[in-house]
Parts: structure tokens; C-alpha cells; sequence
């Protein structure tokens, strides 16, 4: 399992959002590039970044801070927010994202996703951001009548490479991550799943590998790392450890 360090893009800065809410953001960095190197330096072996103007907006908006940390460290990185056709995604694979996150469209617009992911194998991932189950867009500030499951049943043979699974009612409020709902997503696709949304401390990524579930192969923190309620080593030697045994 791989632990995704998280870092949110607001108005250029580093941010952490509660609940989904932008006017609830906290501020921790105000310099991506140096919290991406920071990140690297620790250990961690891929970034999971997202650009948050652009999943409200619909378009790329903190480009400049993106290419910033592409150009500042060596790890792979995963990018979405605000991804919305065929030329966003070329222009970003083209810059050096290795992997590139559908959340709004791959409900709007599947065959996009479908078309992606066929066109570049391996750098696709699907976003599936739940409410109660349900599908939120628009930067979580819509819901949707579909069904985390549903949606991500339709991308099981379109060659997508991964599946980021948040729980809306648990992102940047350190409730613990919803080990069950990702487990049953988990176990109702054929997907790898990245469970998102809530992790507080080490405590989660044990409930994760206690979980046993092969189909999840990721989990992402964000104010946890941030605030020192996990301790990047100790997570990073624990998740070695599951991996040799």
C-alpha cells in the first residue's frame, strides 16, 4: 500500500479545506514547491496533488505553482482538479504529471475517461468523491443520484489505472478514514482503489492492512501529515513492513 502525501492548491498556496468547504481552508505552505521537496525528502514515493480554483471552476487555475513542483522534484506525481477535456490532459502528461485525475467528467462525460485512459494507458485514475454514498461534482458542490459503486463499475475495462475513493463527511476533519465504505468499493470492482478522506494518524493505515483487502493498494493524508499526527518515518516503516510480509 502506498501512502500518498496530499497537497491542495488554493490561490497559488498549500491548503487543507474541511469538509470540502473553501471558505473553511487552513493554510500551511505558501510555497508547494518547497512542502513537494519536503515531501520527497521524507521518503514518500509518489505526491498527490490537486488543483482546487480548478475543480470549482472548471479549468486549471494554479498552473503556475504546478509546474513549479513538476520542475522541483523526482516522484511521480498525480494531478486533478478541474481536468475537463482531452487536450488538459495531453498538456499535463506532455509537462511531466505522471498520472492524471478524472473526477466531475468521468461523471459528465465517461467516454472522455473511456477515451483517456485507451489513449494513455497507466495515467488515468478516476476521482470518486462520495456524500452519503452518492457521487458529489463541481468540486464537491454538487451531488449527484449515482452511487460510488455504479460510477466506478463503468470504468472497469476502459483501462483506467486507479480509483481515488474520498468520503466528503470525513476530508480534512482527521475522523479516521471510512475503512469499510472502501473496503465494499474495494470488493464491488475489479479497480485499485486509493482510499481518501479522514485518515487522523497511524491507526488508520493499520485498519487499512488489517482491512486485507487486495484491491486497495493506496491511502492519502493531508492534515495529518501537516499538524504532526503522523509521523512521516513511522508511517513510511510500517507500510515497508506490510510489504515484506
Amino acid at each position: 500500500m502506498i501512502l500518498y502525501p496530499a497537497i491542495d492548491l488554493k490561490d497559488g498556496q498549500c491548503v487543507r479545506l474541511e469538509l470540502g468547504e473553501m471558505d473553511r481552508a487552513t493554510v500551511f505552505n505558501d510555497n508547494p514547491a518547497a512542502q513537494a521537496k519536503a515531501f520527497e525528502a521524507q521518503g514518500f514515493e509518489w505526491l498527490h496533488l490537486v488543483d482546487l480554483n480548478g475543480a470549482f471552476e472548471g479549468h486549471s487555475v494554479n498552473a503556475a505553482p504546478i509546474k513549479d513542483i513538476v520542475s522541483s522534484i523526482e516522484i511521480p506525481i498525480q494531478l486533478g482538479g478541474g481536468i475537463r477535456s482531452m487536450s488538459q490532459i495531453e498538456q499535463w502528461l506532455e509537462i511531466g504529471i505522471t498520472r492524471v485525475i478524472l473526477g466531475t467528467v468521468a461523471v459528465k462525460d465517461p467516454e472522455l475517461v473511456k477515451d483517456s485512459a485507451r489513449a494513455f494507458p497507466g495515467r488515468i485514475a478516476v476521482g470518486i468523491d462520495a456524500r452519503d454514498g452518492f457521487v458529489a461534482v463541481e468540486g464537491w458542490a454538487e451531488t449527484s443520484e449515482l452511487r460510488a459503486e455504479d460510477l466506478a463499475r463503468k470504468f472497469e475495462d476502459a483501462g483506467v489505472a486507479v480509483v481515488i475513493y474520498t468520503d466528503i463527511s470525513r476530508d480534512g476533519v482527521l475522523k479516521g478514514v471510512n475503512v469499510p465504505g472502501t473496503v465494499a468499493l474495494a470488493e464491488a470492482v475489479s479497480l485499485p482503489i486509493i482510499a481518501s478522506g479522514g485518515l487522523a494518524g497511524i491507526e488508520d493505515l493499520h485498519a487499512l492492512a488489517d482491512a486485507n483487502c487486495a484491491g486497495i493498494n493506496g491511502v492519502i493524508s493531508g492534515r495529518a501529515l501537516y499538524d504532526g499526527r503522523l509521523d512521516p518515518a513511522a508511517a513510511l516503516a510500517f507500510l515497508k513492513g506490510q510489504k515484506h510480509a
